[in-house]
């Protein structure tokens, strides 16, 4: 049973819209709380956010029998808090039973003994589709859009890697942790249904842990003909995994599931879907180690627990190669972050820029009147394409005889969308080191793609709280930028 959000008031409890919030306070939460109790006073606004919980949290199920659960606006606060403010899910349990403007921007009296445990807050945030988290972010835009009418007209956009959390994909190590998973699932599996042929498990995974050891000593050492020494222990190993991954398909067939396949490649983390990743790793390690062939990076896995993590070579300064999923977010003229996407595994800069410029102009009227981008967006195809979406484009050309000619040839708009372009990477450092979006914590692709929108929907709560605090208090720290205030 869960219900919106409390109807009956407390009297150890303030009413939400006349929570006094501390706006001298450069603490983080307090714009986002600000934010969200403005939200609160917006009746109809409310109403439809959390219509749009409750439709992912329930579904088709009833709401009016069966055990209490979040509230729905309980819910909405802690998602936004919870990356708004770059929270693990324990400091966020920590915050939800002691911090005591937080629990009143969520309705709870200071003499309510109501617990959050983080397990109960994580299982209630998976529960929401990205899809909706993106939407609840739009309605916030919208609302900073009504104190600032005009800023979706200047536009700018730019991508960069939200990495995975994995560690160094070298191929020994991802065979054993696919070894490892393997064995343990399989001995359970064993057990469960009286199968034999699994005692002697924890050797099998010694005799793997060992080799994965020997490999990465003389790989991190390096000396003379390391790979003549390295190649008969992979051998050995991807003798090993042979073996191993067949007794898993046998088991799969004795027990009646149905057989491995190449589309559990990166479907849900069952045996089958090990089994297929770890010959994966195990067919590109032979290529390359054994074979001596140099293996592209599509045919490469780089997690086995993260199959969707890409390798991307972006030439940045300290960050040579990056192991994630690349991000194209578009902010406007106020420093809300209109529109955000995880970009597929294939795609890159150029094939996305025409697509999701359609996508944002559709979602706000085509009200966008300029729109800047980087040359790494720049094809003479976006350049033709983007130009009929938008009035007024900036996409440089790449190469210095293109650019100077392109720049003699600009007028005083493009120069200016060029010269303001920069700030885009202001907002990406926003993210990435105040809404956690550097590393990704959450698993599973759609999980990722939950934790971007998560982000994405802190940092707009964020701006607005900002615009808010500022309009009624211009000397409130909580009003003023972390550059400005500190």
């Amino acid at each position: 049973m869960r219900k919106g959000y409390s109807n009956q008031l407390r009297l150890d409890s303030v009413p939400i819209e006349q929570v006094e919030l501390n706006l001298q306070s450069r603490d983080r939460i307090v714009p986002v709380l600000r934010a969200l109790q403005q939200v609160y006073c917006n009746r109809e606004l409310t109403d439809r956010i959390l219509g749009l919980v409750a439709t992912d949290i329930n579904g088709n199920t009833r709401t009016d029998t069966g055990r209490t659960g979040m509230d729905y606006w309980h819910l909405v606060v802690l998602a936004a808090v919870r990356l708004g403010c770059n929270l693990t899910y324990d400091q966020l349990q920590d915050l939800a039973e002691n911090h005591r403007k937080l629990r009143a921007i969520m309705g709870l009296g200071d003499c309510d003994v109501a617990q959050f445990k983080w397990r109960t807050i994580r299982n209630n945030i998976c529960l929401l589709r990205p899809e909706t988290i993106a939407r609840i972010s739009q309605l916030i835009v919208g609302q900073g859009h009504q104190l600032q009418p005009d800023a979706i007209e200047k536009v700018r956009a730019d991508s960069f890697v939200m990495e995975t959390n994995i560690h160094y994909p070298a191929e020994s190590s991802l065979l054993y942790d696919g070894l490892r998973k393997i064995i343990l699932m399989c001995v359970t599996l064993a057990d469960q249904h009286g199968i034999s042929g699994w005692r002697q498990h924890g050797h099998l995974l010694k005799k793997a842990k060992r080799l994965n050891r020997k490999i990465n000593r003389i790989a991190a050492k390096k000396g003379p003909n390391y790979q003549s020494r390295v190649k008969p222990l992979y051998g050995e190993l991807l003798r090993k995994t042979q073996l191993i991954t067949q007794r898993a398909r046998d088991l799969c067939v004795a027990i009646g599931q149905p057989a491995p396949s190449p589309l559990d490649l990166f479907g849900a983390n069952t045996l089958q879907a090990f089994i297929v990743r770890t010959q994966r790793v195990a067919d590109s390690a032979r290529r390359r180690v054994i074979n001596g062939e140099k293996v592209p990076n599509e045919d490469k896995l780089f997690s086995i627990f993260e199959p969707h993590t890409q390798l991307y070579k972006r030439d940045k300064a300290g960050k040579p190669m990056q192991f994630g999923r690349q991000v194209l977010v578009f902010e406007d003229s106020a420093g809300f972050i209109v529109r955000g996407v995880l970009i597929n595994r294939d795609e890159g800069d150029k094939d996305v820029a025409v697509r999701e410029t359609k996508s944002l102009q559709g979602d706000f009227d085509n009200r966008v009147q300029r729109l800047s981008f980087d040359r790494g967006f720049h094809s003479p195809q976006n350049q033709r394409q983007l130009s009929e979406l938008v009035d007024r484009l900036c996409l440089p050309k790449p190469g210095a005889k293109q650019s100077v000619v392109q720049r003699c040839e600009a007028d005083e708009e493009f120069l200016a969308a060029q010269q303001n372009h920069p700030g885009i990477e202001s907002a990406i450092g926003a993210l990435q080191s105040g809404n956690a979006l550097k590393r990704c914590r959450d698993r599973s692709e759609v999980g990722c793609e939950r934790y971007l929108q998560l982000a994405i929907l802190g940092r707009n709560l964020h701006t607005l709280g900002r615009m808010l605090i500022a309009r009624e208090e211009q000397d409130a720290a909580a009003g003023r930028t972390r550059r400005k205030a500190a």
